[in-house]
């Protein structure tokens, strides 16, 4: 009797069996290599990165739109400048009228915007005579027996050209006086030992108005012009010791 102790002693001594008893494996599939995926690109243990932030896109559109502001201001702020010199050139090359007769004719021809500025320009014809003047044609258009539609328009626009020089040369008057105050309370300032006390006085006999600090920006600008860099920083100290003075005074 054959010995069953091995299979494969078996199957060497009948070669027929062998195929029988042969075991076949089932192949096996090959896993193919995954690629290799980043999955941490925030990685930073040790926190020098910082999080990370968003809003990249934003910040752009921000910075050009400053830009572009900026190009924007630029172009305004040059055309401001070159209308002032056009303004400037027209008004010099203007044939300022001897008499109050023509005086009137010139006025009734200036911009309204230039009025201003030609009444601090010709603020010594303005004088009683003058005026007087444009109360005479107005009386006699309004007493006219006959009026036309030529005399009608005369006697508005004479009505408001009298009207609007009388508040001009009003306000010319005031503001001349104010800074003319300004500059002698300016030159106070100036000259104490202790600015800070002096102030705290102005404050109490409410001396210190809009047209003390008007002068003093206008001094600061035309320092700045002049490089005078410490008359600057002295009336910017002065500026800010009348905004905390005023303060605690409220």
């Amino acid at each position: 009797m054959a010995s069953s102790a091995s299979l494969r002693g078996a199957s060497l001594q009948n070669p027929l069996l062998a195929p029988r008893l042969a075991v076949r494996r089932a192949p096996t599939a090959r896993r193919r290599a995954a690629p290799a995926k980043i999955s941490c690109i925030g990685w930073d243990p040790e926190g020098v990165l910082g999080a990370p932030q968003g809003g990249h896109i934003a910040r752009l559109e921000f910075r050009r739109r400053l830009e572009r502001d900026s190009e924007a201001r630029e172009a305004f702020e040059r055309q401001v400048r070159e209308e002032k010199e056009r303004r400037r050139s027209e008004r010099e090359v203007r044939v300022i009228p001897d008499t109050d007769a023509g005086l009137v004719e010139f006025f009734l021809d200036t911009e309204a915007r230039e009025i201003e500025i030609e009444i601090g320009r010709l603020r010594p014809r303005l004088n009683e005579a003058f005026f007087s003047h444009i109360s005479r044609e107005i009386a006699q258009i309004k007493f006219a027996v006959t009026r036309t539609a030529e005399m009608e328009d005369r006697l508005i626009e004479l009505e408001a050209m009298q009207k609007v020089l009388l508040e001009g040369v009003e306000a010319y008057d005031k503001l001349q006086n104010d800074l003319v105050t300004a500059k002698e309370r300016l030159m106070k300032i100036l000259q104490s030992s202790d600015r800070k006390a002096t102030l705290l006085e102005m404050v109490e006999r409410n001396e210190l108005n809009i047209s003390i600090l008007t002068l003093l920006d206008e001094n600061i600008a035309s320092a700045k012009t002049s490089n005078q860099d410490d008359a600057v920083a002295f009336m910017e100290d002065i500026i800010s010791i009348i905004s905390v003075t005023g303060k605690e005074k409220l």
